[in-house]
């Protein structure tokens, strides 16, 4: 990838390709989920960038737009008959303020947390390419028809269908970030003691956890539902963790918490939850995401 080496902003390039990476970087990572997968699009589209008549391209930043679109549809069609081998739970690989990517200001445009992204997985791939350029990036309809080669009234179909389904599941409460930083610190220091009670006391009776392995780690291969069955599943695991192993709050690009355990030999997981209100207005523990797939934790940084 040595082609891809990233540019700064303020290098005073004037390639087009350069002068609109991080825009591109940005769409296909959220199309896609996986900074691997987002790089391979950025080669893919730098390639046919290459291979352009320079002189008939008009409108450069449209045409790589729509170049890395239809590249990101096309890589999101095979990353999903990949997934069809997957095992255990799928989530999106953890993109971290200080996480190594191209550039750390990359994700432009609205944030999306890693639950928004799960819940984006529902969608088609047309569907998840307007949803992004749409709703998070805020192109026009005419551009996001041209860029995914749509009409512009199919394309404002495919945008209110990804809406409803996206809208679905979007949280009535949003907690602040102290709240979500200290219930995670409650929550993580309960699991690794085996603490039944505390975690019972912090998880809400539905809550669901949802952990990434993809086989090669010690991890549930099928989500897990109901406070007591996840107080119980850590309550058996609480003497397994690495020795040395410590806990460092980072922010997402969304602004949100997520915690970082590290071990002496590296990242051993990163974990995102979801804060929600209880019947009688406490701050609960909704959803709980654990990403512990080595390939995706590569790139989190361990150190503080």
């Amino acid at each position: 990838m040595a082609e891809l080496t990233a540019v700064s902003e303020t290098s005073g390039t004037t390639d087009p390709f350069e002068q609109h990476r991080q825009l591109m970087f940005g769409i296909s990572y959220r199309m896609l989920g996986t900074v691997t997968d987002a790089e391979d699009v950025l080669q893919e589209t730098w390639l046919r960038w290459r291979r352009a008549d320079r002189g008939a391209v008009r409108d450069p930043r449209g045409y790589l737009v729509r170049a890395v679109t239809r590249t990101a549809i096309d890589q999101m069609r095979r990353s999903r008959a990949r997934r069809e081998e997957y095992v255990g739970p799928w989530l999106p690989e953890p993109l971290l303020v200080t996480s190594d990517v191209p550039a750390e200001s990359s994700l432009l445009g609205e944030s999306l947390g890693m639950a928004v992204l799960v819940m984006m997985e529902t969608l088609s791939p047309l569907e998840r390419a307007v949803f992004v350029l749409h709703e998070v990036f805020g192109f026009s309809f005419p551009e996001v028809a041209a860029a995914v080669d749509r009409s512009e009234t199919a394309a404002r179909q495919l945008g209110s269908r990804a809406r409803r389904h996206v809208r679905l599941g979007r949280r009535r409460f949003e907690p602040d970030r102290r709240q979500v930083r200290e219930i995670t610190e409650r929550f993580l220091a309960a699991c690794f003691n085996g603490d039944v009670a505390s975690l019972m006391a912090v998880l809400a009776p539905d809550v669901t956890m949802w952990a990434d392995g993809n086989g090669r780690a010690e991890t549930p291969r099928a989500p897990l539902h109901g406070a007591a069955a996840i107080a119980e599943y850590f309550a058996s695991v609480a003497g397994s963790y690495p020795a040395g192993i410590t806990v460092r709050l980072r922010e997402q690009y969304d602004g949100t918490p997520a915690a970082v355990l590290a071990a002496p030999a590296g990242v051993f997981a990163v974990v995102v939850v979801d804060v929600g209100l209880s019947d009688d207005g406490r701050p609960h523990i909704t959803a709980v995401r654990a990403v512990r797939s080595p390939e995706k934790l590569g790139r989190v940084p361990a150190g503080s």
